[in-house]
């Protein structure tokens, strides 16, 4: 029987396809714009030439006349073409120009570009099956994990998450132990040092480079309360911990029970695990949209090969719902889970018993 097309069909998909060129082609030149300094130079200045926009930032005219051309039809910066000028208007440089603000999407830029940059490697691993470690990744992914992560945790981990969990705030203000596993670059360690001047926080990675890092941000930063450790989630040193944490990183780990097992392990009787993970539903069919996209996406080249990397690869997925963590957590040995806070990207899990 001859193959039926629908033509329609085939000219919509083809479309939608034409939009996510476009798409992946402006996330690239706002990479570019953020690693020259354009969007910065443009953040304040009002609406400004190509002309002056090259004295200002030092760039080739022509350069910056076919950049100016995309991001604007991206709608990336705002074109006036009554006078052939471009400006960024608030709403924009919140996005592409301020660092540390909780909008800006720089670092999930940056994310995607160094997935890009891995190409070759990403399909070479996909095709064989073979895990690949977080450590053999290009720098570029994670500076851009940290520039992403970091204005949600200063949003939300002192002011809500934290104080959304049961008695756990007040035993941070009188001074208690905490740690915090799968520290990477230390943000989440230095922030909550700098709010719980009383307690001491322990910032553990297996990935050295990153503690390094984690290290220098604690020493500018000033903050004396804090310490780490280069160890796995499974055999870090320490015990009689008030509270643990991780941050967007349980689903990474091959062995996600084995690590929630040593976690208990460690804690008092009455203390508290907080896991922060990417929101999810507990089916693929409740996550078929645009965060469940990339989640999925970033899984297929980071979470999932990490986790076959190492002992277990049991490669829960950064989109394994609250129903399959909860197993996770119960097999470790909890007896409690309750999901205490949520942000349109992160659900926060209250892990006790």
């Amino acid at each position: 029987m001859s193959e039926q097309i629908d033509m329609a069909k085939v000219e919509a998909m083809a479309g939608k396809v034409i939009g996510d060129v476009a798409g992946a082609m402006s996330l690239f030149m706002a990479y570019l714009g953020d690693r020259t300094g354009i969007f910065d130079a443009l953040d304040g200045a009002g609406r400004v030439t190509v002309a002056e926009l090259a004295r200002k930032t030092g760039l080739n005219e022509k350069y910056l006349h076919e950049w100016l051309g995309s991001v604007s039809a991206a709608g990336y910066v705002t074109f006036h073409p009554d006078d052939e000028t471009f400006s960024l208007p608030p709403e924009q440089a919140l996005v592409f120009a301020r660092e540390g603000q909780p909008a800006c999407m720089q670092g999930f830029i940056q994310a995607i570009v160094s997935q890009y940059e891995e190409y070759e490697q990403s399909v070479e691993i996909f095709r064989s099956g073979k895990g690949k470690p977080w450590g053999e990744h290009t720098q570029c992914l994670f500076c851009g994990t940290d520039r992403f992560f970091r204005p949600g945790y200063q949003a939300n981990l002192i002011d809500i998450w934290i104080p959304s969990l049961a008695g756990v705030e007040e035993k941070l203000k009188a001074g208690a132990r905490v740690a915090d596993i799968g520290c990477g670059h230390g943000s989440s360690t230095v922030l909550m040092a700098q709010a719980f001047p009383n307690s001491t926080i322990c910032g553990i990675d297996y990935h050295a480079p990153s503690i390094e890092e984690a290290r220098r941000k604690a020493e500018a930063a000033g903050v004396t309360n804090i310490e780490f450790q280069v160890a796995t989630a499974q055999d870090f040193a320490g015990n009689d911990f008030d509270f643990a944490c991780i941050f967007d990183a349980l689903h990474d780990m091959g062995d996600p029970v084995g690590a929630a097992r040593h976690i208990r392990e460690t804690l008092k009787k009455d203390g508290t695990f907080m896991l922060v993970e990417p929101m999810a539903g507990d089916t693929m069919a409740e996550n078929m949209n645009p965060l469940g996209q990339i989640f999925y996406a970033f899984s297929t080249t980071v979470c999932t090969p990490n986790s076959l990397s190492q002992d277990v690869g049991l490669g829960l997925g950064a989109q394994a719902g609250q129903k399959r963590l909860t197993e996770v957590l119960e097999e470790a040995g909890f007896a409690k889970v309750r999901r205490a806070a949520e942000t349109p990207t992160n659900m926060v899990l209250e892990v006790t018993g």
